[in-house]
């Protein structure tokens, strides 16, 4: 299995439901305007949050709202690729929690993904 660090945009997206939900760690998979596409079962349960409240809601102006700014949500829209692992501190509907983001988007791929290593 594909690790935080290791684990590719090809292959997120090739992911069944089964191997996306078994990662061990939080994966979300958005379109170019934030809507959630995927959102897997790791983080439906770290976050508290069940999968069909988020899939289809805008991910940074609904679901994740501490992360609408110019350190997540910004770069997605500003930059045209991205790979980057950044420490983070989540502070929305519970109390601050340092996490690892890895923000991947490639321009010729429809979905981005925010994977969440807490």
């Amino acid at each position: 299995m594909p690790t935080f660090e290791t684990v590719t945009l090809p292959e997120l997206v090739a992911f069944d439901a089964d191997q996306f939900d078994a990662l061990p760690f939080g994966a979300v998979g958005f379109t170019s305007d934030d809507i959630v596409e995927l959102y897997n079962a790791t983080e439906s349960r770290l976050a508290g949050l069940p999968r069909d409240s988020v899939v289809g809601a805008p991910y940074f102006a609904v679901t994740a709202q501490c992360m609408n700014n110019f350190m997540v949500a910004q770069r997605f829209a500003d930059e045209p690729e991205l790979d980057v692992i950044i420490d983070y501190v989540l502070t929305l509907r519970m109390r601050p929690t340092r996490v690892r983001l890895r923000l991947l988007k490639k321009s010729d791929v429809s979905l981005r993904f925010l994977l969440i290593e807490r």
